[in-house]
Formats: structure tokens, sequence, C-alpha cells
């Protein structure tokens, strides 16, 4: 009977070692194999940063668009001649090119110390906790252990971003096919406490929002004014405005009282406050920054599992912007 017993337990234990995989995402993945990485891609990051505060919006934001296409296997980063990489699709073209060359800038470190280790991916999902921390984030944990991947079609990227005009029921359903609740997105939409946006991205909330209303009522309207000063009608479409005009370069919890009191840039931003299935997660973040804090950490964790390639799939790559020949 206890050699049944004993035979059964190794059985549970072989299933539990199938189930996780033998690449599965750990946070000390390159604890023998390059056990510096991560400060020498915080190096990479903080070197950035002191030349351009970009730094932080562009790194963050090329992370999240990269983790809603194909997953978190640095497809984004991939450059190719014909102009139909994911990068090329029309909701990427904005990405700021100052996030694609902290990944680069770092790569290139760690190539020097560990050459054919660490992925594009995992340096990408690094740099972007990295910089979070460095504009005076929280400080969270990043699991390691992505592959890179071998598909980048901007055919692949439509429908799989939420847009500035999605309501709550969209944004709920665009972030739940990535196994991320509702929680978890108030909580990413708090990244855009850093960082700017153009001003075609809103000027409908501005000047077209519906023929009783030009403004959109929810916006506070001297708020709605400010802006209609610095996005006037036909502006240069490379004009941008800070998303958080109060601490643009600080990564704080100011994004959530903004909303509270009507100054969300996008209606997918305002949304979170109007809708009172997400005004109480708003108050809680804009009122308490710890639980902000917490709650980002924990969703970047997740969102950093979405889609990901391990074991055996995928690549290292030796250049981030180009598939191993």
């Amino acid at each position: 009977m206890m050699e049944i017993w004993r035979r059964l337990c190794w059985v549970v234990v072989v299933l539990m070692i199938l189930g996780r995989g033998e690449g599965q995402l750990k946070q000390n993945f390159y604890i023998f194999s390059c056990p510096n990485v991560e400060p020498i891609v915080r190096q990479a990051v903080m070197t950035k940063l002191s030349q351009t505060k970009v730094t932080v919006p562009a790194t963050l934001r090329l992370f999240f668009h990269d983790c809603f296409v194909e997953g978190c296997d640095a497809s984004i980063m991939i450059s190719s001649p014909k102009g139909d990489a994911e990068k090329d699709a029309p909701d990427n073209q904005s990405l700021a090119g100052d996030g694609f060359d902290t990944v680069i800038k770092a790569k290139q470190a760690v190539e020097a110390m560990c050459p054919g280790v660490v992925s594009c991916a995992d340096i990408l999902a690094i740099a972007a906790r990295d910089a979070v921390f460095l504009s005076g984030g929280p400080l969270f944990s990043v699991e390691l252990g992505r592959r890179d991947g071998l598909i980048s079609k901007a055919s692949r990227v439509a429908g799989n971003l939420p847009q500035p005009t999605f309501d709550l029921n969209l944004l709920n359903w665009i972030f739940r096919k990535n196994n991320l609740t509702q929680t978890d997105m108030i909580a990413l939409s708090g990244a855009h406490t850093v960082g700017f946006s153009h001003c075609g991205r809103f000027a409908n909330r501005l000047y077209s929002f519906s023929p009783p209303s030009p403004v959109d009522p929810t916006f506070n309207q001297t708020f709605a004014k400010q802006l209609k000063a610095e996005c006037p009608q036909n502006v240069d479409p490379n004009i941008a405005v800070p998303m958080d005009q109060v601490t643009p370069t600080v990564f704080d919890n100011l994004y959530y009282q903004h909303l509270m009191s009507g100054q969300g840039i996008f209606t997918s931003d305002q949304v979170l406050f109007t809708d009172p299935l997400s005004q109480p997660t708003v108050i809680n973040f804009g009122t308490n920054p710890g639980n902000f804090g917490i709650a980002f950490g924990e969703a970047m964790l997740k969102l950093g599992r979405v889609g990901v390639k391990i074991g055996n799939q995928g690549e290292i790559r030796r250049d981030c912007s180009s598939f191993n020949s």
C-alpha cells in the first residue's frame, strides 16, 4: 500500500512539472546563465532616461503594444524592408523611437556580457519595469524566460489594441481576451500618468462630439478650453500634449485624480470614472497611491505572461530588430 502511495505521489510531482513546462517564466531564470542581466538593463534604461524623459512612456507603451499582439515576444521590435511588420501597422506608427532605442541599447549591453542567452522579449519586460521605478513608480517583480517570436505582421494588429474611443464594455472585452480583469485594466490605464498624446487622438471630444454638444460634456469645461488652446483645429499632427498636465514625467496616481475632476484625455480614460461599474476602483486608486502601486505591479506581472513563447518555442534573437537567419 505504501508503495502505491509513493508512486501516486511521484505521478503528481511529474504532472506538476509537465504542467509548468521546462521554460516556465520565473524571476531567477538567468541566475546561472546571465546573473547580472537586470542591473545591465537598468543601467541602459538610466542612461537613456538621462537623455530624454520620453524613455518612460515610450518603453511602457512598447511593452503593452507588444504583449497584446502575438503575446510578449518582442515581435513589435522587428523591422521589415517591405514595411509590413507589426511596428508598421497604423496603431503602432505613433510609438516613439525612444522605446525601441532603449531595448536595442540594453540588448547590446547584455550581449556583450552574455551573448545569445537573453531574449529581446525579456529585456523589454525588464526595461518597462525599470522605466516605471526610475520615474517614481512602484518596484515590482519581473518573470523571465520568454523566447522571441518568429512572426511579426502588420495585418495582425488591427482589433487587438484598445482605442481611445472605447467604452468600458469594449475595454473589458479586449483585456479579458488576454486574461486581464477590469481591475487590471484600470491599473494598467494608470500608465497614462506619464507620456503624451497627439491632438488628433482626442480632437473629436473637443470639436465634434455630437451635434448638440461639440465638446464632450464629461470634460471639465475649463480643461477643455485649455486643450483647445493647445490643440486648435487643423493643428500640426505632430503636436502632442501631456496626458498628465501636472506631473507628466512622474509615475504617480494623479491620473485617477484627474479622471475624478473630468480631466481624462481620451474617452477610454474618462469613462473609467463616469461608468459606475469602474468608478469605485478609480476613486480607490486616486485616494490610495499604495493600492494603485500594488495593483499596477500585479497587473504588469499578468500582462507579462500573455502569449509567451517558452522552452523550444521561438528563438533568442541576436539583433532585436531582425529574425535570426
